[in-house]
Protein backbone atom coordinates (compact mmCIF):
# COMPACT_ATOMS: atom_id res chain seq x y z
CA UNK A 1 0.00 0.00 0.00
CA UNK A 2 1.23 3.40 -0.74
CA UNK A 3 0.69 7.00 0.91
CA UNK A 4 1.43 10.30 0.05
CA UNK A 5 1.39 13.10 2.87
CA UNK A 6 1.80 16.17 1.31
CA UNK A 7 2.70 19.25 3.10
CA UNK A 8 5.10 21.20 5.82
CA UNK A 9 3.50 20.63 9.18
CA UNK A 10 5.80 18.23 10.27
CA UNK A 11 4.63 17.57 13.45
CA UNK A 12 1.04 16.04 12.33
CA UNK A 13 2.97 13.83 9.40
CA UNK A 14 4.88 12.50 12.26
CA UNK A 15 1.80 11.68 14.70
CA UNK A 16 0.08 10.40 11.15
CA UNK A 17 2.73 8.07 10.96
CA UNK A 18 2.86 6.99 14.48
CA UNK A 19 -0.62 5.88 13.82
CA UNK A 20 0.33 3.78 10.78
CA UNK A 21 3.42 2.02 12.49
CA UNK A 22 0.78 1.28 15.72
CA UNK A 23 -1.54 -0.26 13.38
CA UNK A 24 0.98 -2.21 11.14
CA UNK A 25 4.07 -3.07 13.66
CA UNK A 26 4.52 -4.59 16.78
CA UNK A 27 6.36 -2.09 19.04
CA UNK A 28 9.39 -4.52 19.84
CA UNK A 29 9.88 -5.35 16.20
CA UNK A 30 9.92 -1.68 14.89
CA UNK A 31 13.72 -1.43 14.17
CA UNK A 32 13.60 -4.40 11.76
CA UNK A 33 10.60 -3.16 10.16
CA UNK A 34 10.97 0.21 9.42
CA UNK A 35 13.33 2.33 7.22
CA UNK A 36 13.53 6.23 6.59
CA UNK A 37 15.15 7.52 3.19
CA UNK A 38 15.92 10.70 2.14
CA UNK A 39 15.04 11.47 -1.85
CA UNK A 40 18.26 12.87 -2.69
CA UNK A 41 20.69 10.14 -1.29
CA UNK A 42 18.42 7.74 -3.01
CA UNK A 43 19.59 5.14 -5.83
CA UNK A 44 17.40 2.88 -7.72
CA UNK A 45 19.36 0.05 -6.76
CA UNK A 46 19.81 0.28 -3.62
CA UNK A 47 15.44 0.92 -3.28
CA UNK A 48 15.17 -2.11 -4.91
CA UNK A 49 17.06 -3.84 -2.45
CA UNK A 50 14.82 -2.35 0.06
CA UNK A 51 11.59 -3.09 -1.33
CA UNK A 52 12.30 -6.50 -1.61
CA UNK A 53 13.30 -7.15 1.91
CA UNK A 54 10.88 -9.72 4.18
CA UNK A 55 9.41 -8.92 7.21
CA UNK A 56 11.12 -10.29 10.64
CA UNK A 57 8.92 -12.06 12.56
CA UNK A 58 5.90 -9.79 10.98
CA UNK A 59 3.30 -9.02 8.13
CA UNK A 60 4.35 -6.18 7.13
CA UNK A 61 7.40 -3.58 6.57
CA UNK A 62 6.91 0.16 6.59
CA UNK A 63 9.06 2.12 4.05
CA UNK A 64 9.43 6.38 4.46
CA UNK A 65 10.54 8.65 1.62
CA UNK A 66 11.49 11.85 3.15
CA UNK A 67 11.68 14.86 0.37
CA UNK A 68 10.09 12.54 -2.48
CA UNK A 69 9.74 15.66 -4.72
CA UNK A 70 13.71 15.26 -4.99
CA UNK A 71 13.75 11.78 -5.83
CA UNK A 72 15.78 11.00 -9.54
CA UNK A 73 13.93 10.33 -12.93
CA UNK A 74 14.94 6.60 -12.62
CA UNK A 75 13.72 6.06 -9.08
CA UNK A 76 10.29 7.78 -9.84
CA UNK A 77 9.81 5.83 -13.15
CA UNK A 78 10.18 2.87 -11.12
CA UNK A 79 8.09 3.83 -8.52
CA UNK A 80 5.30 4.52 -10.74
CA UNK A 81 5.45 1.14 -12.52
CA UNK A 82 5.77 -1.00 -8.64
CA UNK A 83 3.03 1.31 -7.07
CA UNK A 84 0.69 -0.48 -9.07
CA UNK A 85 1.57 -3.68 -8.71
CA UNK A 86 0.04 -5.63 -5.33
CA UNK A 87 2.76 -5.65 -2.67
CA UNK A 88 1.30 -7.81 0.19
CA UNK A 89 2.68 -6.51 3.38
CA UNK A 90 4.57 -3.56 2.31
CA UNK A 91 3.27 -0.16 3.09
CA UNK A 92 5.27 3.05 1.60
CA UNK A 93 4.75 6.25 2.51
CA UNK A 94 6.02 9.25 0.02
CA UNK A 95 6.30 12.03 1.85
CA UNK A 96 6.37 15.90 -0.37
CA UNK A 97 6.91 19.21 1.18
CA UNK A 98 4.44 20.76 -1.21
CA UNK A 99 2.33 19.45 -4.17
CA UNK A 100 3.03 20.89 -7.55
CA UNK A 101 0.60 20.48 -10.48
CA UNK A 102 2.91 20.03 -12.95
CA UNK A 103 5.01 17.56 -11.19
CA UNK A 104 3.74 14.55 -13.55
CA UNK A 105 5.43 12.08 -10.47
CA UNK A 106 3.08 13.19 -8.28
CA UNK A 107 -0.17 13.14 -10.48
CA UNK A 108 0.41 9.56 -11.18
CA UNK A 109 1.29 8.25 -7.65
CA UNK A 110 -1.99 10.32 -6.12
CA UNK A 111 -3.93 8.18 -8.63
CA UNK A 112 -2.69 4.63 -6.88
CA UNK A 113 -1.69 5.84 -3.23
CA UNK A 114 -3.96 7.32 -0.55
CA UNK A 115 -3.52 11.16 -0.50
CA UNK A 116 -3.27 12.59 3.07
CA UNK A 117 -2.44 16.49 2.68
CA UNK A 118 -1.22 18.40 5.67
CA UNK A 119 -0.57 22.65 5.88
CA UNK A 120 1.37 23.77 2.97
CA UNK A 121 3.15 26.80 2.89
CA UNK A 122 2.35 28.87 -0.16
CA UNK A 123 4.03 28.58 -3.16
CA UNK A 124 7.66 29.90 -3.49
CA UNK A 125 7.31 33.49 -5.90
CA UNK A 126 9.11 36.85 -6.55
CA UNK A 127 6.05 38.38 -4.65
CA UNK A 128 6.50 35.99 -1.51
CA UNK A 129 9.82 37.29 -1.30
CA UNK A 130 8.86 40.78 -1.85
CA UNK A 131 6.66 40.12 0.70
CA UNK A 132 9.11 38.92 3.38
CA UNK A 133 11.39 41.62 2.69
CA UNK A 134 8.98 44.05 3.51
CA UNK A 135 8.71 41.95 6.99
CA UNK A 136 12.00 42.14 7.46
CA UNK A 137 12.02 38.78 7.33
CA UNK A 138 15.83 38.23 6.10
CA UNK A 139 15.97 34.56 6.94
CA UNK A 140 12.65 33.81 5.85
CA UNK A 141 13.30 36.11 2.37
CA UNK A 142 16.55 33.79 1.69
CA UNK A 143 14.60 30.79 2.42
CA UNK A 144 12.29 31.64 -0.55
CA UNK A 145 15.11 32.51 -3.01
CA UNK A 146 16.59 29.68 -2.21
CA UNK A 147 13.78 27.68 -3.09
CA UNK A 148 13.22 29.46 -6.38
CA UNK A 149 16.69 28.72 -6.90
CA UNK A 150 16.24 25.18 -6.87
CA UNK A 151 13.06 25.24 -8.97
CA UNK A 152 15.41 26.89 -11.68
CA UNK A 153 14.16 30.06 -11.49
CA UNK A 154 16.25 32.74 -13.38
CA UNK A 155 17.85 35.65 -11.77
CA UNK A 156 16.49 38.09 -13.97
CA UNK A 157 13.03 36.29 -13.83
CA UNK A 158 13.59 37.30 -10.04
CA UNK A 159 14.72 40.71 -10.41
CA UNK A 160 11.44 41.49 -12.51
CA UNK A 161 9.06 40.09 -10.27
CA UNK A 162 10.29 41.97 -6.97
CA UNK A 163 9.97 45.22 -9.27
CA UNK A 164 6.79 44.51 -10.38
CA UNK A 165 5.48 43.53 -7.05
CA UNK A 166 6.79 46.78 -5.42
CA UNK A 167 5.60 49.35 -8.11
CA UNK A 168 1.85 47.74 -7.51
CA UNK A 169 2.51 47.97 -3.66
CA UNK A 170 4.89 51.03 -2.43
CA UNK A 171 3.37 53.98 -2.23
CA UNK A 172 6.10 55.92 -1.43
CA UNK A 173 8.66 57.16 -4.30
CA UNK A 174 11.79 57.43 -1.69
CA UNK A 175 11.56 53.81 -1.01
CA UNK A 176 10.24 52.80 -4.39
CA UNK A 177 14.03 54.31 -5.59
CA UNK A 178 15.98 52.76 -2.74
CA UNK A 179 14.84 49.52 -3.60
CA UNK A 180 15.43 49.79 -7.18
CA UNK A 181 18.63 51.35 -7.41
CA UNK A 182 19.69 48.76 -5.05
CA UNK A 183 18.54 46.20 -7.71
CA UNK A 184 20.13 47.75 -10.52
CA UNK A 185 23.15 47.43 -8.59
CA UNK A 186 22.65 44.06 -8.25
CA UNK A 187 22.00 43.38 -11.86
CA UNK A 188 25.11 45.60 -13.07
CA UNK A 189 27.47 43.14 -10.24
CA UNK A 190 25.58 39.88 -12.22
CA UNK A 191 25.97 41.33 -15.55
CA UNK A 192 29.76 42.36 -15.62
CA UNK A 193 30.65 39.02 -13.35
CA UNK A 194 31.41 40.75 -10.39
CA UNK A 195 29.28 38.10 -8.69
CA UNK A 196 27.60 34.98 -9.43
CA UNK A 197 23.68 35.65 -9.34
CA UNK A 198 22.95 33.24 -6.55
CA UNK A 199 25.24 35.65 -4.30
CA UNK A 200 24.35 38.84 -5.84
CA UNK A 201 20.55 38.26 -5.19
CA UNK A 202 21.50 37.03 -1.47
CA UNK A 203 23.07 39.95 -1.24
CA UNK A 204 20.31 41.99 -2.94
CA UNK A 205 17.86 40.10 -0.15
CA UNK A 206 19.63 41.02 3.16
CA UNK A 207 20.44 44.96 2.11
CA UNK A 208 16.73 45.06 1.16
CA UNK A 209 15.99 43.45 4.36
CA UNK A 210 17.79 45.89 6.31
CA UNK A 211 16.38 49.70 4.27
CA UNK A 212 15.01 51.78 6.30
Amino acid sequence: MFYIFVGEDNLSKEARLRKIKEEALPNHLENFNFDVLYAKDILLRGLQEKLLFLPIKSDKRVIVIKQAQALKADVKKFLSEYARKAVKGLIVVLDFDRSDPRDGFFKEMSGCSRVIRFREAANPDAFLLSRQIELKKADAALSVLNELFRKGERPERIMGGLRSSWERRLSSPPELKKRIRLLLNCDIDIKKGRLKPEFALERLVVRLCGLK
